[in-house]
């Protein structure tokens, strides 16, 4: 292991010990954890955290304000517990001091998230639709400066996605991405990406494919500000959701909270 990877893999053990708690007090050691990508049972979205300047992790909603999480909610899948995990990995890791236990739920639509530098957006497969403000109002966001995380999306949901992107940006192109790109380098330095799992092929056998990483740029030209980054054909929220559990081995979720904290860094300073 690099070392990049012990200190990642100590930042979990010490991060995670309160989540691996919180696991036993749903029955863990038998199966998945409840949560909103845990089963089909629901979750309740707790109310957004008023904004104050730091970091709140914000997951993008599409289709009509629910108020509860589960499965069948695409968009939620893994909330709360795969980003809360994950701010606790960028916390010990960082100087960004995210909020933990609060991230805000937004619409396409919603003001507000021009107040947010970066946004996630899951699963936009075949339920993924804006209406035109919505998507009007996102390409304001992405085009004044915002970063979006696409994940959790794999073989034919793609279509569906590169549809509504071309409401956004009608002329969008997706440009594949390589480890040369400055994202896999602005924080840990990931030398390879080939070796990604994905999480659907190993924890279901879809046999989706190998994860690509693809980018949308600004004016479509590589010179310029990455508005997007793709992760296609795996499911990096759903290692950071079960980090705690023993699920996967501590690599795999090594390297999704790797990609994550590299992501975040990167749209927040470019």
């Amino acid at each position: 292991m690099t070392r990049h990877g012990r200190v990642i893999a100590i930042a979990i053990g010490a991060a995670l010990l309160i989540g691996t708690v919180t696991y036993g007090q749903f029955g863990g050691g038998q199966g998945r954890p409840r949560g909103g990508g845990g089963n089909f049972g629901a979750e309740p979205i707790v109310p957004n955290t008023p904004y104050d300047g730091r970091f709140t992790f914000v997951r993008m909603r599409y289709g009509p304000p629910v108020g509860y999480a589960s499965q069948r909610v695409f968009w939620s899948h893994d909330y709360p517990t795969g980003e809360q995990n994950f701010m606790k990995i960028l916390n010990e890791l960082s100087y960004l001091g995210p909020h933990i236990a609060e991230t805000n739920i937004l619409s396409f639509g919603d003001p507000d998230l021009f107040k947010y530098p970066v946004a996630y957006l899951c699963e936009p497969g075949p339920f993924f639709t804006l209406t035109d403000d919505e998507a009007a109002n996102f390409r304001s966001y992405l085009l004044k400066g915002g970063f979006v995380i696409v994940d959790d999306f794999r073989a034919a949901h793609w279509e569906y996605f590169e549809e509504q992107m071309r409401r956004v940006l009608p002329d969008v192109r997706f440009f594949d991405l390589d480890v040369s790109h400055p994202i896999f380098h602005s924080f840990f330095d990931i030398t390879d990406i080939s070796n990604i799992p994905n999480y659907y092929d190993q924890q279901f056998g879809f046999n989706g494919g190998r994860p690509l990483f693809r980018g949308i740029y600004e004016n479509n030209d590589p010179a310029k500000r990455l508005l997007a980054i793709i992760n296609y054909n795996t499911d990096i929220s759903e290692f950071w959701e079960f980090s705690a559990t023993g699920l996967k081995p501590i690599e795999e979720s090594n390297e999704a909270y790797k990609l994550g904290v590299n992501y975040i860094i990167y749209g927040m300073t470019h």
